[in-house]
């Protein structure tokens, strides 16, 4: 009886210092700092400081903040004029031509933003102009960048699985390796929508532009070229194990800087601005991981974790039926709140639930982000259809059902990493 009253109040003040705009972090910290003087003989004070210090001084942590700053480098050179003139060469001989530009520069910006944001906001203000310009339906210009939009959560290095990793502490080696193939496949039927679509409405694609010889292609390329070398390198160094995820960071702030400086970026004013855009985003970061430990901690100190943990099991759900139930309710949560604060609000209830079930935290990790990324083109709070709204000028609701299908496409993709586990677990054992 305790344990339910102690959750009730603890939802009330987590509900109320939310809606009443209290910043996430503290917001968590705020909550931890209630539990435990009113439901725990423990004193909360020096809990609070020997946590929140552990939390910040991880070693494990000091990989995001260089992920972060390699994406704000790259976000300032001109990858993004780059890689429509490297792509569309390529895709015009593919049904629904270069609509895939979307899919694969999405694909490829994941790779080096790690927010799926950013990737929606850097990708759409390079190729909507373009196709639109080019005649391509409106739907499919939105839709086609919405969903893959999202990737910049799941391929590697992915600054969400740095956070599941350490909330979960679990090798962030093996859940960048992990993303792999999962976003590859994401990829995949994204493309192969668009390919269904475009068979099916031949006459809404426009013809193709002026056909390049392969030696025309090749040379059109060069401008991916760099960046693909920059992201291959710091994939494999942490796949080879010649590096941990921490230097292979520090391989990608290098390779950032010397890319940045030879397409003539890499001016004393982009430099700053790229390390204090790096520095306010890792502050936001840490302080909600910071807030989430200290939570972590409380309710352990509570119980909470451990009768709920009895109460799903007392249900006796079957892992499958687990899964759903905890899918649902993670697209539902994260209509409300961005991917990170979804995970670690969470992780510490859900994980001891899926490890009493006998489910793999690493397989889970990656449900857990594709999970996180349908939550971003669900209305009403998905945070990509803002995005797009603000660069298209359309309805929130025109934006959620062009994107539908996509959505659609990432629910078979989870059935598909139930079915086949291998999809996620192949590559990090190999490491």
């Amino acid at each position: 009886m305790n344990e339910i009253f102690a959750s009730v109040a603890l939802i009330v003040v987590l509900l109320a210092l939310l809606g009443g705009g209290v910043w996430v972090g503290l917001t968590l910290a705020g909550v931890a700092l209630f539990g435990m003087e009113f439901f725990t003989a423990r004193s909360a004070g020096d809990a609070m400081a020997v946590t929140i210090w552990g939390s910040s001084s991880s070693w494990t942590l000091t990989a995001l903040p260089l992920f972060v700053w390699m994406g704000e480098i790259l976000y300032r050179t001109n990858l993004s004029e780059s890689m429509f003139r490297g792509l569309a060469p390529w895709v015009n001989a593919l049904p629904g031509r270069l609509l895939h530009t979307n899919v694969i520069g999405c694909t490829i910006f994941a790779s080096v933003s790690g927010s799926s944001a950013a990737t929606c906001a850097t990708v759409g203000k390079m190729n909507i102009p373009e196709l639109r310009k080019r005649g391509y339906p409106e739907d499919q210009i939105i839709g086609s960048l919405g969903g893959p939009a999202t990737l910049g959560l799941l391929i590697p290095p992915s600054i969400i699985l740095i956070v599941y990793g350490v909330s979960a502490e679990l090798s962030i080696s093996k859940l960048f390796m992990a993303g792999v193939l999962p976003g590859l496949l994401l990829a995949a039927l994204f493309s192969g929508w668009i390919m269904v679509w475009a068979l099916l409405n031949p006459e809404k694609v426009p013809k193709a532009d002026v056909q390049l010889s392969f030696r025309q292609k090749i040379y059109e390329a060069r401008h991916l070229i760099p960046v693909v070398l920059l992201i291959a390198s710091v994939i494999a160094s942490i796949y080879s194990g010649i590096a941990t995820a921490t230097e292979a960071a520090s391989i990608g702030v290098a390779g950032s800087l010397v890319l940045s400086a030879s397409q003539g970026a890499l001016s004393w004013k982009n430099f700053k601005a790229s390390l204090f855009g790096a520095t306010r985003l890792y502050c936001m970061i840490a302080l909600i991981l910071a807030g989430a430990a200290f939570m972590t901690l409380s309710m352990g100190y509570i119980g909470l974790p451990r009768q709920l943990a009895e109460f799903v099991g007392s249900l006796h759900l079957s892992p499958g039926m687990l899964i759903i139930v905890l899918g649902i309710f993670y697209i539902l949560i994260g209509c409300f709140l961005d991917g990170i604060s979804t995970i670690v609000l969470t992780m510490s209830v859900v994980l001891p639930i899926i490890q009493a079930a006998g489910i793999d935290p690493l397989w889970f990790g990656i449900f857990l982000v594709i999970t996180v990324e349908t939550a971003q083109i669900t209305p009403p709070v998905g945070f990509n259809l803002f995005v797009l709204q603000s660069m298209t000028g359309k309805q929130i609701t025109y934006i959620a059902r062009v994107c539908a299908p996509y959505f659609l496409l990432m629910v078979f993709a989870l059935a598909m990493l139930w079915f086949f586990p291998e999809i996620v677990t192949a590559l990090p054992q190999r490491m």
